[in-house]
């Protein structure tokens, strides 16, 4: 089979107005000067979308922004980063979903998040014709109204077609574990952070979280420790990476850029261990810089960077 496109990112689609150094908040009618605001397309699938073009991968994403000066910034920037835009449809009744972000010094941020389009997308049918191109498939659309009743069947045909899923979420809430319990069963992979594991499961006991998400049907699981780094468990497998040190401008879309780094070196032909290597790589240069990029650079160069890291013990 000749496969025309690396990956398909489905989900959450944003626009994120980035505003750095933000430590106190100004008074009434007071202003403060910041060094960056960026704009920059985000989310489970705009993050994971852009991040995987820039690491070389041929992407495209099913989602949806609304018919404003917001959804025209998230296209420009998806299409200017080579990402395909085919299937990101316009919504003339609701808003591009924006968030702005005042990001700390430290790195880390507060949000404030409007909902809109890429929340209601629907899958649209012409995606089936597609699928027997698509190496990968990353879902990052759990809970999202718009394809809850087409996951489970989209995602069997996907992994029928012969695509390597990966599942990610927004954020945890009530009937995110049913919403779970349908769509795991055709993933391969499912990724998320330590705050959603805890969340969902109730406590940190991670070989018990992935044991509990693998019996609802899961391959296995990438848990994302932020900087005590990563670990992947699978039946007979368990691999543990350390996180790279450094001092983090904005974490923002951490968690999407591992993502989108493990898809890189996956479809690059790396093995498990140095997929977690690369994955790591690629979230810690986006957090050495502000937005959904942050510093990051070039497939070379982050599997550069990679080679710095060990796995723990």
């Amino acid at each position: 089979m000749t496969f025309t496109m690396d990956l398909l990112a489905i989900g959450l689609t944003t626009i994120d107005i980035a505003m750095h150094p933000v430590d106190t908040l100004p008074p009434v009618d007071a202003g403060v000067l910041v060094d960056t605001i960026r704009l920059s397309p985000a989310g489970t699938a705009g993050g994971v979308a852009m991040v995987a073009a820039a690491l070389g991968l041929r992407v495209a994403i099913a989602s949806a922004v609304g018919d404003d000066l917001q959804g025209v910034a998230v296209r420009h920037g998806l299409a200017a980063a080579g990402v395909d835009t085919r299937f990101l449809a316009i919504d003339a009744a609701r808003p591009t979903s924006s968030t702005i972000l005042p990001v700390r010094s430290v790195g880390q941020r507060s949000t404030y998040h409007m909902v809109g389009a890429s929340m209601f997308a629907a899958l649209p049918d012409a995606l089936d014709a597609m699928l027997p191109s698509i190496q990968a498939v990353h879902w990052g659309a759990v809970h999202l109204p718009g394809v809850a009743r087409q996951g489970p069947a989209f995602l069997r045909r996907a992994r029928a077609a012969g695509a390597f899923v990966t599942c990610d979420l927004t954020a945890p809430r009530e009937g995110t574990m049913e919403d779970l319990a349908r769509i795991l069963p055709f993933v391969d992979l499912f990724m998320p952070s330590l705050a959603e594991v805890v969340r969902l499961h109730g406590d940190d006991d991670l070989h018990a979280a992935a044991a509990r998400f693998m019996a609802m049907g899961a391959g296995g699981c990438v848990f994302k420790l932020g900087a005590q780094g990563s670990i992947l468990l699978a039946p007979g497998r368990e691999v543990r990476m350390a996180a790279l040190p450094i001092d983090p401008v904005d974490t923002t879309t951490c968690g999407d850029s591992f993502c989108a780094g493990f898809h890189a070196a996956r479809l690059n032909g790396l093995d498990e261990e140095d997929c977690l290597r690369f994955a790591t790589a690629t979230a810690a240069q986006v957090a050495m810089g502000v937005g959904t990029l942050g510093a990051l650079s070039d497939f070379a160069a982050t599997r550069a960077l990679s080679r710095q890291i060990g796995p723990l013990p």
